[in-house]
């Protein structure tokens, strides 16, 4: 479509169209089964090859490495504000949060409902209109985790080098730049994301978890927000959002196909 809209939205974002050409072919019926991939069993051979397929591909494209579990689960990035805090700030710790905006307060909000968090450094003063100058050591009883939020749309400011935080675990929202560049997957305890604004439609949260520290997350919160309830279902100990996900496969595909991460880092 020589007309097609140009969509400057933070998300949901475009889609590539060949993302869309799959897509809408698959709607109509999957190659070779008859059914619609809206159709079927999230159990099925069919889908338990596209889910499969989807993993490999985003490992690949990331570099996930075998110490980190990677999720695909719901509620956004706001569902993620809650549960972090709910799986990792038990009693006697806290949470610092780096306040960077909209988001990130969000993120500070939820967690101080479930347990100690505060906020580590802040520019709201001046409306968000840089990034603040982080203390060199993290203050009070023992730190948990650090969070911060990598790309502020609203306030159009990202970290260029993401901090690095020696010794407590570094919780990153990515939800608007996620596979927008390369990153050491390594150096963070968990990063979430919206798929909406680069990794595929809304409906599905993509979730990156040193299995380490998830294994020490609280045992004593409903079993569905525990991530290793999750990560043992290979995120289907419910229904998931199982169209989202199959088109976070698709885009992975097309991404690679470009050449990976860092080919779409040097045409953005």
């Amino acid at each position: 479509m020589s007309n097609r809209p140009v969509n400057f939205s933070a998300g949901p974002a475009i889609l590539d169209q060949s993302v869309l050409a799959q897509a809408s072919k698959d709607v109509l019926a999957l190659e070779g089964l008859g059914l619609s991939v809206l159709e079927i069993s999230h159990r099925s051979p069919t889908y338990d090859r596209i889910i499969t397929e989807t993993y490999e591909c985003l490992r690949r494209l990331m570099s996930i490495p075998d110490t980190h579990e990677l999720l695909f689960l719901q509620g956004g990035a706001r569902g993620q504000f809650a549960q972090v805090p709910m799986n990792f700030l038990t009693a006697g710790k806290r949470a610092a949060y780096v306040d960077t905006g909209k988001w990130s307060q969000g993120a500070i909000d939820e967690a101080g409902i479930v347990g100690d968090a505060f906020t580590l450094a802040s520019t709201k003063e001046t409306n968000y209109n840089a990034l603040p100058d982080l203390p060199s050591a993290i203050p009070g009883a023992p730190c948990e985790y650090v969070h911060t939020t990598s790309n502020n749309t609203i306030y159009g400011t990202q970290w260029q080098s993401l901090p690095n935080f020696d010794g407590v675990h570094h919780v990153c929202d990515m939800s608007s730049d996620i596979m927008s560049r390369s990153i050491d997957v390594s150096r963070f305890g968990l990063i979430y994301a919206g798929a909406q604004k680069n990794a595929g439609p809304a409906g599905v949260t993509l979730v990156i978890v040193n299995k380490e520290w998830m294994d020490t997350g609280r045992r004593d919160i409903p079993v569905i927000w525990q991530y290793r309830t999750q990560a043992e279902k290979q995120s289907m100990y419910n229904t998931p959002p199982a169209f989202a996900i199959y088109c976070v496969g698709l885009v992975a595909k097309w991404l690679e196909g470009l050449g990976g991460v860092d080919a779409i880092a040097e045409i953005n």
